[in-house]
């Protein structure tokens, strides 16, 4: 079963890993990741769904946000490592979104197009979600993108994710899903 700790762990790069799966540990992005995350961030098909692929300054902006994130809310995008080799994949986190005129927990992921359909990002978002509820104890998480970002929405979907509505934001319609704790009484 998958590991979901709200204690850090030593892992062979020397660094803490926040969540630990079958094949993958997600640790704290940190500036050294910088030319590893571009691979996923400067891609312009990648990045197809964003406004423009990064520069190299903004993918450096990009993880500095996140560690202010980790400050301030105890959680935001990690690295995503796979354990085998420790190759950098990408990210994936939980970030608080302003969706639709609400700021909410979603989960967010970004995987290097060469890593992309071996079921990582699946993988990732699974363990986030079961964090946001376990260890962060959200009874409710979100995930959005734009309408025609089918790779995104079939991964909300596998995780257990249920479509809620659609929106225009800034003149582009966008998809939201959510996946919410039953309570049993």
């Amino acid at each position: 079963m998958d590991k979901v700790s709200s204690r850090p762990e030593t892992t062979k790069r020397n660094m803490k890993s926040i969540i630990e799966t079958h094949r993958l540990y997600l640790r704290q992005l940190v500036p050294a990741d910088i030319s590893s995350l571009a691979l996923v961030l400067s891609d312009q098909e990648s990045m197809s769904h964003y406004p423009h692929a990064f520069s190299d300054e903004e993918v450096r902006k990009w993880i500095e946000r996140n560690v202010e994130r980790y400050k301030n809310d105890g959680f935001g995008l990690w690295a995503v490592i796979r354990k085998a080799d420790n190759q950098f994949l990408g990210d994936c986190g939980i970030t608080l979104q302003n969706i639709d005129g609400d700021i909410l927990p979603e989960i967010g992921f970004h995987i290097i197009k060469t890593f992309c359909n071996m079921g990582y990002a699946t993988e990732a978002a699974e363990a986030c979600k079961r964090y946001a509820i376990e260890v962060l104890g959200l009874k409710s998480i979100y995930s959005y993108s734009e309408i025609e970002n089918k790779a995104s929405q079939r991964v909300s979907s596998k995780i257990g994710m249920n479509k809620i509505k659609t929106f225009v934001s800034n003149g582009t319609e966008k998809v939201v899903y959510v996946y919410k704790v039953s309570i049993e009484k």
